[in-house]
């Protein structure tokens, strides 16, 4: 790919960045302060600490891409709070002291500004993130992974639904690229093989990730995308694999930080 198709495919990710932002605002920027407190299926957390935890990550984001050196700082930072108070305290507790008309301005604020930072990213950059550094094209994956991620969450505590859309494409995409690193963040090393995809996207056309694999996972790209980033077991999705693909799924994490797990099989059956 020459560089000006890849300035071209960024850019169509910032779009879709932008868009997923969007479409996550739609849901809750109509809802009562009582809807903002509901529990969501992240323990502990209400539909306010999923935009809160966008919110701090947008602007650590920022951060990465304008002042590399003060985001390493302030990501030691973040481990020593881990430590100490514990991460929701340090990256949520100025933010639960917020009204709801103020929370949403600061999620506002904080992804106008990454997307702002983002609109000159080079493609060929690497940007510092909490682990491994990483190229642009998978950060903003990541920031998009995110939001559509805790959109899930919130949807789900207020019983919305939300129509697929190709943009968990870029989720896929990084869902594959994870691989080796759902394992190696449990200590583990990948069985030999190799797994594929061939995945059914929202619109009707058919993904594919991974020539001459060994096994392949098949099935919608939306229930894929909801098992590696732990929002639904695989037993409840309609994802087919062999044991090499399902040895996979059952770790998937396609996030940074410590190793975690997703819910047990049949919460969201059906």
């Amino acid at each position: 790919m020459n560089d000006a198709a890849r300035e071209s495919e960024l850019a169509a990710l910032r779009r879709d960045l932008a868009e997923e932002q969007r479409s996550l605002d739609e849901v809750v920027a109509a809802r009562d302060p009582a809807q903002w407190a509901r529990p969501t299926p992240s323990p502990g957390w209400t539909v306010a600490d999923q935009i809160g935890h966008l919110a701090y990550f947008d602007a650590a984001a920022t951060r990465a891409l304008v002042d590399p050196d003060g985001f390493v700082t302030d990501a030691g930072e973040l481990y020593r709070a881990a430590q100490a108070e514990g991460v929701d305290a340090f990256t949520l507790g100025a933010f639960r002291a917020l009204n709801t008309d103020a929370q949403l301005a600061t999620w506002r604020r904080a992804r106008t500004r990454l997307l702002a930072a983002a609109a000159s990213l080079d493609p060929t950059t690497r940007v510092p993130w909490y682990g491994p550094s990483m190229g642009a094209f998978s950060f903003l994956r990541a920031r998009l992974m995110e939001t559509w991620a805790h959109g899930v969450d919130v949807a789900d505590a207020l019983g919305v639904t939300r129509a697929a859309t190709d943009r968990v494409r870029h989720v896929a995409e990084l869902g594959y690229r994870t691989r080796d690193w759902s394992y190696r963040v449990r200590g583990e090393e990948p069985p030999p093989g190799r797994v594929g995809l061939a995945l059914r996207a929202p619109s009707g056309a058919t993904w594919t990730w991974g020539d001459d694999a060994d096994d392949v996972i098949t099935g919608p790209a939306e229930e894929f995308c909801l098992v590696v980033t732990q929002r639904r077991h695989v037993d409840d999705t309609s994802l087919v694999a062999g044991d090499l693909g399902r040895h996979w799924l059952e770790r998937a994490q396609v996030f940074a930080g410590p190793p975690t797990l997703g819910p047990p099989p049949g919460r969201h059956r059906g």
